[in-house]
């Protein structure tokens, strides 16, 4: 490979982005088009830990494996897939073929008759002349059931099928191996993508599936300690809404909008909005950067569409934009236009394709630096109501203690004692002084050989070791916002912060 310029500039490409997926797939695909079998199948499993369910990244491993000559590993990339209703056919063909390769005729014509059946586009003539009992003058026999013993799933058997007239192989064809030869070669099942964006403005598939995965969020507003002001605010603004809509409806209020939470790092914004999802017991999509950035023009562009469609298809659904400020940054810092474009094709998400495109879906976006995020976003119906996540007082630093050692063996606690001594520390700080109470209560427990009840001592110990964060940092900032750059009053909400003891 060391000769092939343009595949040499794809790997390069991929470890600059290795969460790129279809930059991944596509030289995958590639690698194995040209017979580089072992660098694809290391493409193929990299590509996989990025989307673990991809039924054509598991396509592509398994023909890998198929041509090397690794007929169990086959099998096992493909077992979890064909025990799904409705898995594509080629996977079935795939699978014949790796059967073919370890001996078992049987279920190798079971899948390979199944598939066809499914998907005539599929047949392989030289595949069928393997798989038949009869010799080449009767190509097409009716597949027998599957063996009673076998492991595979058991889908619904194929109607017999006609035997057409008898006529010998095409000259081309080569005379039946035996059944412990490898099977022999075939046109490939897996054929690589075209990469997005490989011409600057039109290139690229177009449409596309998100990276991002719904999940089912198992955290409700009762793991949420303090902050009784900001769930109060997600509950009238998002929640309500879909709970009780016929009153809103009275008034005109559809299921849906955005709220921008905002304020330190470690405060619990994502926490947050995981739970305002589990309360609702809606779909959570939490978006990663990786997840829409990509380095062709057009293609983040697409990948948000995609990332909308994936909620919109999954309503109720809170669409979870952590780091907001890298996706929706001002547009007139930006000096290059694609970036541009991209706040522009944000902002059109957000309002829709019409009046009830959005329904149902809750956008949550998460931000340390509020004041970067363009303007055109509190527009009404987009991220119109920034909501302030401060750092926990006293009562709720005590109660986020309460939350995260209730699973730990305990003796008697003071968390009021602990919160005293822990000012000006947010939720991830204090996590911080829990794990190292409990590392050091760890190895007590491992000399005495038995387990040690963390006691407030322990709690004490490991709150003076720790500093706060960044939240005087932070607070720094945002009083040269307040009091500096407060024209339109945006700010406000943080007046009674800055003014105070920070």
């Amino acid at each position: 490979m060391s000769d092939d310029a343009g595949l040499q500039a794809l790997r390069e490409a991929a470890r600059l982005s290795p969460d790129n997926l279809p930059l991944r797939q596509h030289l995958a695909g590639l690698l194995l088009a040209k017979g580089y079998l072992a660098d694809a199948e290391a493409e193929f499993r990299a590509a996989l830990v990025l989307a673990p369910k991809n039924p054509d990244l598991t396509a592509g491993l398994a023909e890998a494996f198929v041509r090397q000559s690794a007929y169990g590993p086959a099998l096992a990339a493909l077992e979890p897939l064909l025990a799904e209703p409705g898995y594509p056919p080629r996977l079935g063909i795939l699978a014949a073929r790796a059967l073919i390769g370890e001996g078992d005729m049987g279920r190798a014509a079971y899948r390979y008759f199944e598939a066809i059946n499914r998907d005539a586009s599929l047949v392989d003539a030289e595949l069928a002349t393997r798989l038949t009992p009869g010799g080449p003058a009767s190509p097409w026999p009716t597949p027998a059931a599957p063996p009673a013993a076998s492991p595979w799933p058991t889908p619904a058997a194929p109607p017999a099928a006609s035997p057409p007239p008898a006529s010998p192989p095409p000259p081309s064809a080569p005379p039946p191996a035996a059944s412990s030869a490898p099977p022999p070669a075939a046109p490939p099942l897996y054929a690589a993508p075209a990469m997005a964006g490989q011409q600057p403005v039109a290139g690229g598939p177009a449409t596309r599936e998100s990276t991002s995965e719904v999940e089912r969020a198992g955290l409700t507003f009762a793991d949420v300690a303090g902050m009784e002001a900001v769930k109060e605010a997600l509950r009238m603004k998002l929640l309500l809404p879909i709970q009780q809509p016929d009153l809103f409806a009275a008034y005109g209020k559809r299921a849906g909008g955005g709220v921008l939470l905002y304020g330190p790092p470690g405060a619990g914004k994502t926490h947050l909005a995981r739970a305002a999802a589990g309360e609702l017991g809606a779909a959570f999509v939490n978006v990663g950067l990786a997840d829409i950035l990509d380095m062709y023009v057009g293609s983040s562009e697409r990948n948000l569409h995609a990332t909308f469609d994936l909620a919109r298809r999954n309503r109720p659904c809170v669409l979870f934009f952590d780091e907001v400020d890298a996706l929706a940054g001002r547009r007139s810092d930006m000096r290059q236009a694609h970036t541009r474009q991209l706040v522009n094709q944000f902002l059109a998400e957000l309002d829709g394709v019409d009046q009830s495109a959005n329904e149902g879906v809750l956008v949550l976006a998460a931000t340390n630096a509020p004041w970067y995020v363009d303007g055109a976003f509190r527009r009404p119906g987009r991220l119109d109501q920034p909501v302030f996540v401060p750092p926990p007082d006293q009562a709720a630093r005590a109660a986020i203690l309460r939350i995260l050692c209730r699973d730990k063996p305990l003796a008697e606690m003071d968390f009021d004692a602990v919160a005293r001594v822990t000012e000006h520390f947010v939720g991830a700080d204090l996590k911080g002084v829990v794990d190292r109470a409990v590392e050091a209560k760890l190895q007590q427990s491992i000399s005495a050989g038995r387990p040690i009840p963390l006691a407030t001592p322990d709690l004490l110990a490991a709150a003076r070791t720790v500093r706060p964060t960044a939240v005087r940092e932070w607070m720094a900032t945002a009083r040269n916002y307040v009091m500096h750059a407060n024209d339109s009053g945006a700010w406000d909400e943080l007046m009674p912060w800055v003014k105070g003891k920070w």
